[in-house]
């Protein structure tokens, strides 16, 4: 099969080929770098942003649990137990 004939029949796919730095169920420890316009604070993790809910600007070593990930950022909440977010 030729390389352009295999490019053709691979057009599509694979789309989100690009790994992402967070896993959904997993904790990570973040600070609050922003507020989000929904309220929800604002945290990066290699260059993704993490909207967490019930979290502030300001907000350091705060531990969050990953709900979901898409294709532009990724959502949390705090984690249980997680420390002073203050």
């Amino acid at each position: 099969m030729s390389t352009i004939l295999r490019l053709l029949m691979s057009y599509g796919q694979n789309t989100n080929s690009f790994s992402k730095p967070v896993e959904t169920g997993k904790e990570y420890t973040v600070d609050i770098t922003d507020t989000g316009r929904g309220g929800d604070g604002i945290a990066r993790i290699g260059g993704l942003v993490i909207f967490v809910k019930s979290a502030k600007a300001g907000d350091k070593n705060v531990k969050i649990k990953i709900n979901s990930v898409g294709s532009r950022f990724a959502t949390a909440e705090v984690a249980a137990g997680s420390t002073d977010t203050t």
